[in-house]
């Protein structure tokens, strides 16, 4: 019994002695979850088109709310990576309509308890009124370091914020990409200017290091991936050079571009950063699983870091969101159903690739009746519209006019005008030869209905109305477009100076059609500004269409492409591309 006692005694004692290093060292398991280019898809409708949405923040908070139950609430982390407040009529209504109440956007964000934001390019879109009310009402706002106040000279939100769970400080670093002046008019972001993202992310993650001694960094970017696309003098989109090439961030979580991406990529410190983007409209979120071991000393010994991004397309939206937020979904739905006139036929966007366009000439004709200008440039802004025959709705504005771009009239002269259509026809088309099958640029060299993707935005394929020209498609980039007259049968001179409606995203430099097409430096844009709306175009083009009561599809044929032989089969080939699906 004794030897028994004995072996009892010093079994005892080792697990004594076991135990307090056990309970010392331990594991912690986070979880976050991040959205971006959300364009105020809360609800699972599309409000532009009067559709069922595959996305939406309701479906988010399903998932988010299952993720909090099974992981806790105290382990989840919740990001957003701007660009909330632009694309439906649901936060054009609370931007614009109704902006003495709580703006819709922030009780969404404040009820799914996000714990930081970024900003994105669309956001400051709407102005300062705007964005500035949207950020007081939130309860965590946004981090966005390179956003400069120029009076103070330091950063105009929050550069980042410290989040904590079970001990762990999370660092959030938020960044803007900086060629919003490339892009909006200066009035929309007056006082502020826009830092270089990797400078100011070298100069903040020391920062940081220094003063925070956290134990994860994360990058919250509204920036994209591929850095070899420049606006401007600005580099667009630095989030990849950033997570390769400034060492102390774990995760970086982008957006902007609206492209998938999910990657492990190695630092130039040879560390591991895992980079993310779950894309646009709230049809995916990333998801990353954070797992820790903390020796007793509080350090962290291992760390396993794996991104996922996760469909929420087939989840049910959350009923607990929805009755939070159904006063509002009727307000909407009265507000986009409001009748402003009649169209006695239809207009869509798919001609407008392959000659003159009812739906672009409607553009042209209500941005040369408003502003009185003598020439028009536009683009297809929505990719695929189209406005039926019938009552004009507010919701068929959104088809009309995508975004909540100003109009401009700008001085250009002839020369001016014509490398203009030059560099929009030089990223449009094709130089092509007799048997050519393609006359529109596709990305893909043998592109497919199910690989029909245009080599560039098709927003940035703008025609002109107010002059007669045509394109010959035979021809070298720069050498494509014949101006023969003005519209009403006046010479067109290209020493003459004439009056040009363009939107603020094209007057800015947006697109480089003024800047590398017409050879104006980016500094001067400003100076060839002779009027300008003060609010977005949206609301002009609503006003007048109320006004004129009906609109009927008027396809004035001032354009075309040459020779027909050589573009007639490549168009009727590129159209069952595009539009066959």
């Amino acid at each position: 019994m004794k030897k028994v006692a004995n072996i009892l005694l010093s079994t005892v004692f080792v697990m004594t002695a076991i135990v307090p290093q056990a309970l010392a060292s331990r594991c912690v398991d986070l979880t976050l979850i991040h959205t971006t280019d959300v364009h105020g898809n809360f609800f699972p409708h599309d409000y532009i088109n009067q559709k069922p949405g595959e996305g939406s923040i309701a479906r988010v908070m399903t998932y988010i709310d299952s993720i909090r139950t099974t992981k806790g609430r105290d382990n989840v982390i919740l990001l957003d990576g701007g660009d909330i407040l632009q694309g439906q009529p649901t936060v054009y209504l609370y931007n614009f309509e109704d902006t003495c109440s709580q703006h819709i956007a922030s009780r969404v964000y404040n009820f799914m308890e996000y714990d930081a934001i970024t900003i994105g390019n669309h956001d400051v879109e709407t102005g300062h009124a705007v964005y500035d009310r949207f950020n007081s009402q939130l309860h965590n706002g946004f981090v966005a370091a390179n956003v400069i106040e120029k009076q103070t000279g330091k950063p105009y939100f929050e550069p980042y914020r410290i989040i904590e769970r079970q001990g762990i400080r999370i660092a959030v670093l938020g960044l803007l990409t900086p060629a919003i002046p490339a892009w909006l008019p200066q009035n929309l972001w007056s006082g502020l200017e826009f830092e270089d993202m990797v400078d100011s992310a070298r100069k903040w993650i020391t920062i940081i290091n220094e003063n925070e001694n956290p134990d994860l960094i994360v990058g919250l970017f509204h920036a994209g991936n591929d850095a070899s696309r420049h606006t401007g003098e600005y580099l667009e989109n630095a989030s990849m050079i950033i997570a390769k090439s400034v060492p102390g961030f774990d995760i970086v979580l982008t957006g902007h571009d609206h492209n998938r991406y999910n990657s492990v990529i190695l630092n130039d410190a040879g560390e591991s950063v895992v980079v993310l983007n779950p894309a646009n409209n709230a049809e995916n979120v990333s998801e990353v699983a954070i797992s820790l071991r903390i020796d007793d000393s509080g350090k962290i010994t291992e760390r396993k870091i794996t991104g996922n991004i996760v469909s929420v397309k087939n989840l049910e939206p959350s009923q607990r969101f929805m009755n939070e937020f159904k006063t509002d979904l009727s307000k909407i739905e009265n507000y986009v159903n409001r009748k402003i006139g009649v169209s006695t036929g239809d207009f869509t966007t798919r001609d407008a690739y392959f000659g003159p366009s009812a739906f672009i000439r409607l553009i042209h004709d209500l941005q040369l009746k408003i502003t009185g200008a003598e020439i028009s440039m536009a683009a297809p802004l929505s990719f695929d519209a189209t406005i039926k025959q019938g009552d004009i709705r507010i919701s068929d504005m959104f088809k009309l006019y995508k975004y909540e771009n100003q109009l401009y009239v700008m001085n250009l002269s002839g020369k001016e005008v014509k490398d203009y259509l030059e560099y929009s026809y030089s990223n449009w088309v094709n130089t092509m030869k007799p048997g050519d099958k393609h006359i529109l640029k596709f990305a893909s060299p043998t592109p497919t209905a199910a690989n029909s993707a245009l080599l560039n935005p098709a927003y940035n394929f703008d025609s002109a109305a107010g002059i007669r020209y045509r394109v010959d498609v035979t021809r070298e980039p720069g050498n494509k477009v014949t101006i023969i007259s003005m519209e009403n049968g006046e010479p067109f001179e290209l020493d003459r100076i004439y009056r040009v409606a363009v939107n603020s995203y094209r007057g800015n430099g947006g697109g480089d059609h003024l800047t590398r097409g017409a050879g104006i430096a980016h500094n001067q844009l400003t100076s060839r500004i002779v009027w300008a709306t003060d609010r977005d175009m949206r609301f002009y083009l609503i006003k007048e269409i109320e006004m004129m009561k009906k609109i009927t599809p008027n396809n004035v044929k001032n354009w075309e492409f040459v020779p027909r032989d050589i573009v007639e089969p490549a168009i009727t080939n590129d159209n069952k591309i595009l539009f066959s699906k």
